[in-house]
């Protein structure tokens, strides 16, 4: 196998147990409730410290790693992740657990944003598109398999030994990285300078808001879909197994739309098929008979499943080597930022409607937002650096 493959099945690997580790609150939550005494309210602080202070980290992570170099950074983020994981096994207290999933979701937010400059440093001008979209399918796999795992090794023995499970996998994670990884020749992995007047500001801007326009509208889907066609009638079980097979289809598609985009040399086509697919879902959820509606959410799935690949590889297109580490950065905290407001602004603006519908209209407005940042991404950024 070539080694760059190689090299994506550990930074894979890495990302998965990061996926894991993220869910694990979620996934645990009646045992971690029970173990420490505390609220649903508190189980939904510790999920969203783990990537709430992704605005700051991610910027602060590109920038440690032009200095410090990217395998060191890495691994200091997977040390992180092993330790903050050992904190929040061992907590007695709230206290605890909340610095434990601080202290693991630091280095998990600077572990994604590096590894995914890593993907492109190993893949760019060779099937980037395609590693990419492997690489991005990591994160919905792991929340599978937190999913399906922990809470029945918690049942059958106890929380701890779910705890030590994944704190395995995290310490396999940062041994095979340490061993394995290697940068490819040429690849910048430190003491770069950092220049801000050098980034491509406009259509770095431009590919974040892309990609976080995508995911907040993704968000729109599993978070408020089952809400959505309850109201419409569904039994509440059916309606949740409906948004499921969305979220399933889309996760199947993801490598196929990053082959497509390496194979055919079309990536823009790619992008374009993937948004209108996507768009389409929201009126038909709100408006098509029930009967027709599973089906809808399949279809959709399949076409939103597409972008990810190649939607993560716009920022190499306008990045110099040089400037990748702080540039990719840069990027992943735009995204942080624009997913921050977006969720809690359509969700806030349902509760003042008293109607869950309103954040189904805002998660097709935020596709139609995404194609408008797509057009001008590409008036932006020359023909000859984006593939037609």
């Amino acid at each position: 196998m070539p080694m760059r493959w190689i090299i994506l099945l550990v930074l894979f690997f890495a990302r998965t147990v990061m996926a894991v580790q993220f869910q694990s609150i979620a996934a645990l939550s009646p045992f971690i409730m029970e173990s420490l005494a505390i609220t649903l309210t508190d189980i939904g602080l510790l999920i969203g410290l783990y990537l709430g202070p992704g605005v700051i980290v991610a910027i602060g992570g590109g920038a440690v790693a032009t200095w410090f170099g990217d395998k060191r950074t890495v691994a200091t983020s997977l040390v992180l992740m092993v330790l903050g994981g050992v904190m929040v096994a061992y907590a007695s207290n709230l206290g605890w657990a909340v610095a434990g999933r601080i202290v693991s979701g630091a280095g998990g937010v600077v572990l994604n944003v590096l590894m995914t400059k890593m993907v492109i440093d190993w893949f760019a001008g060779r099937a980037v598109s395609t590693a990419l979209a492997i690489f991005i399918s990591s994160w919905p796999i792991g929340i599978g398999l937190s999913l399906l795992i922990l809470p029945a090794l918690a049942a059958s023995t106890d929380l701890q030994t779910a705890w030590t499970v994944l704190t395995i996998c995290s310490v396999l994670a940062l041994l095979s990285f340490v061993v394995i990884y290697k940068a490819p020749e040429g690849a910048v992995t430190g003491n770069a300078p950092i220049k801000f007047t050098s980034l491509p500001w406009t259509p770095l801007a431009l590919a974040a808001a892309l990609w976080a326009l995508y995911n907040a509208a993704f968000a729109m889907i599993f978070s408020f879909g089952t809400l959505v066609l309850a109201d419409r009638g569904m039994p509440i079980t059916a309606a949740s197994s409906a948004i499921s097979l969305y979220i399933f289809a889309a996760s199947l598609s993801i490598p196929l739309g990053g082959w497509l985009a390496d194979r055919t040399g079309r990536a823009n086509w790619v992008i374009l098929a993937s948004l209108a697919g996507k768009m389409m879902v929201f009126p038909a959820v709100l408006y098509l008979p029930e009967a027709y509606v599973p089906a809808t959410l399949v279809l959709g799935g399949l076409f939103a499943g597409l972008a990810p690949g190649p939607l993560v590889a716009l920022p190499s297109l306008v990045l110099s080597a040089e400037a990748r580490a702080f540039g990719t950065g840069v990027f992943y905290s735009m995204y942080y930022l624009i997913m921050m407001i977006a969720p809690t602004l359509a969700g806030g603006l349902s509760d003042y409607l008293g109607d869950v519908n309103v954040a189904f209209v805002m998660g097709g407005g935020m596709v139609f937002l995404a194609i408008m940042a797509f057009w001008v991404f590409r008036r932006t950024v020359s023909s000859a650096q984006v593939a037609s």
